[in-house]
């Protein structure tokens, strides 16, 4: 007879446990027990069946599994929270008390914890941090903008202002930047470190406030996790790069509103103390004495020699060790085939050109405008090799002044207007550099090139600022023409269709071949002008083709939907709900195509008439 199965033992009964029970199990706060979760990456789980899992109770509430709950029972965070329940007991016994010497002494002995060791379990390699730091960077960056109060400390404010300098230092030295977006929330910026894609969200520069509703406990608790990765990884691209981590800050650029220009990046190399002759290590290898400056300059010629020809001199030995860290391919002859093919190292991927994009800027010196927010553009152009300035108003540290003749361009963001004191020597510079609107830099990141300026020159009306970010196939495209042509005029609409018919024998036939392609659409133009039907008429036979050819596919549909029937009955619950998801997002990406096409179709219909009005 087989082991009896009890209820509320076994099942999904035994899988999930409540929150409550959780709570209850641990020994701790709910409080503690929420930053527990978001530290270790807990999260509450749905069952199939609640009414099983909550042990015949269908009352609402929240369920995890069983083992992660017996996996946060042994983590040394949960210790210490209890350490600093009981010291915050006794503190404020010794406070209640008047014992002030104790409440010191408590105070210096305050249990702390730390997040080391979450951080290497819930990151096994270093690639695996670096493709989870979007959220993480977009966090760091959002409380380096808020004002302190009593919920966010001055110091917390600090050190996330430090590490967002810090991050966009490694960007504009790498050059990693690749596209940005001008949105409402603020501005995108998107990066590639280390062949992953990094996006994070930078606020504006504008007064912030924090809403009474949002729970910053939970925002913080975020954020301390946050904190300890992005010191991690930050340590490691520097510690690659051959920087120094952290930084050094120069307090007195600091103190004159600087920014990013505060930090200075250095060398590894250059904090080394040189050893003197007398006290470096001999080592005799093979009958040969070796030192070790011998055998630190052989691997500083490695490291500056080109991967081609790189050679070891013959008076250095390097381990074995060593030359696995260089990572160095060295071709051996083959005895099959005397052609060896040069295969691609770290070292040699690492001394390639880099692109055009990447340098985009470097011909060129800027200058920003008061008017203009000067830390996004002053990273934008230092992450493509350009040079900038600012004036005094926008913060201290500018390399150069207004009145530098290497400036190009002037990133300007106001009306035109006229000096009627310019003197001839201001006049000879203003018309040798081109004035641009801020939005020329970003569409220039994008598109990998150099617009012409003439579109963004000041006081122009500005073209429409696309989002580069991963936009679906199909997508609305407000600088697309090709949905022009469908444009009726309503005064041309008024037209009979007899005309229509008796005017255009020629036009019917060129309309009906047109499938949706602008040559053939200018084609099929060109032959109902050179058969004499207007443009009205024309407009009209293409409509109705349209509506012909969607009633024909939509029977074409018809026809097919028994087929598309049959197949979803084969199909499992779960992929039938995925098909229907699948199915309603693109009926809606299509809805809200159609709508933008037709918002762009009143609204040439309106510049129309206006142009009519002004002209009559």
């Amino acid at each position: 007879m087989g082991r009896l199965r009890q209820k509320g033992k076994a099942g999904a009964a035994k899988a999930y446990v409540t929150r409550s029970a959780a709570v209850k199990k641990l020994q701790c706060s709910l409080a503690d027990f929420r930053r527990l979760c978001i530290l270790k990456g807990i999260y509450p789980r749905e069952p199939r069946s609640r009414k099983k899992a909550n042990k015949g109770s269908s009352a609402p509430t929240s369920f995890y599994y069983a083992k992660d709950i017996a996996y946060i029972a042994h983590e040394p965070v949960l210790k210490k929270l209890r350490e600093h329940k009981a010291f915050a007991k006794k503190l404020s016994r010794a406070l209640g008390r008047g014992e002030w010497t104790s409440a010191k002494a408590l105070e210096e002995n305050k249990p702390v914890y730390q997040l080391d060791h979450i951080i290497k379990e819930r990151y096994p390699t270093f690639i695996d941090a670096v493709r989870d730091i979007d959220d993480a960077l977009s966090m760091v960056f959002l409380f380096a903008s808020l004002p302190s109060n009593a919920r966010v400390s001055p110091s917390l404010v600090e050190n996330c202002a430090r590490l967002a300098a810090e991050w966009q230092l490694y960007i504009m030295h790498t050059k990693s930047l690749r596209k940005t977006f001008l949105s409402i929330k603020g501005v995108y910026y998107q990066a590639e470190v280390l062949d992953q894609v990094v996006t994070w969200l930078v606020p504006y520069q504008f007064t912030q406030s924090i809403p009474s509703d949002v729970d910053v406990r939970v925002m913080l608790t975020f954020l301390e996790l946050y904190q300890t990765l992005l010191g991690f990884v930050l340590y490691k691209l520097y510690s690659n790069t051959g920087l120094v981590y952290p930084p050094p800050l120069d307090t007195r650029k600091d103190e004159g509103a600087a920014g990013v220009g505060a930090f200075q990046l250095q060398e590894a190399s250059q904090m080394r103390p040189e050893t003197s002759e007398s006290g470096s290590k001999t080592v005799e290898v093979d009958g040969r004495k070796i030192s070790s400056k011998s055998v630190r300059q052989a691997i500083k010629n490695i490291a500056n020699a080109d991967s081609t020809t790189a050679e070891i001199p013959a008076d250095a030995s390097v381990s074995g060790e060593q030359e696995d860290a260089d990572e160095d391919f060295v071709p051996r002859p083959s005895k099959a085939d005397n052609q060896v093919a040069q295969l691609p190292t770290l070292k040699s991927i690492s001394i390639l050109p880099t692109s055009l994009s990447t340098s985009l800027f470097s011909p060129y010196t800027f200058f920003i405008s008061r008017e203009t927010s000067r830390p996004i553009f002053e990273f934008l152009v230092r992450s493509f090799g350009g040079r900038i300035g600012w004036p005094a108003s926008s913060g201290g540290g500018s390399p150069f002044e207004e009145t530098d003749d290497s400036i190009t361009h002037v990133i300007i963001d106001r009306p035109v207007v006229e000096k009627p004191n310019e003197t001839p020597e201001e006049r000879e510079r203003r018309l040798r550099r081109k004035y641009v609107q801020p939005q020329w830099v970003v569409d220039c990141v994008n598109a990998g090139k150099i617009l012409l300026e003439d579109l963004y020159a000041q006081g122009q009306t500005l073209p429409p600022h696309l989002s580069p970010f991963g936009e679906h196939e199909g997508a609305y495209d407000p600088v697309a023409s090709a949905g022009d042509a469908m444009e009726v005029d309503d005064d041309s609409a008024d037209e009979s269709v007899e005309d229509a018919e008796e005017t255009s024998p020629m036009a019917v036939p060129a309309v009906k071949a047109v499938n949706g392609d602008e040559a053939a659409l200018r084609a099929a133009e060109i032959a109902a002008e050179a058969a004499g039907v207007d443009y009205a008429t024309f407009n009209k036979e293409l409509t109705r083709a349209k509506k012909r050819a969607g009633k024909e596919k939509a029977a074409a549909d018809g026809e097919d939907r028994g087929e598309v029937d049959m197949n979803k009955m084969m199909m499992s619950n779960k992929q039938k709900k995925l098909y229907e998801r699948m199915k309603h997002s693109q009926a809606k990406k299509a809805t809200e195509k159609s709508k933008l096409e037709e918002r762009k179709g009143q609204i040439g219909k309106e510049k129309k008439k206006r142009s009519r009005e002004v002209d009559s």
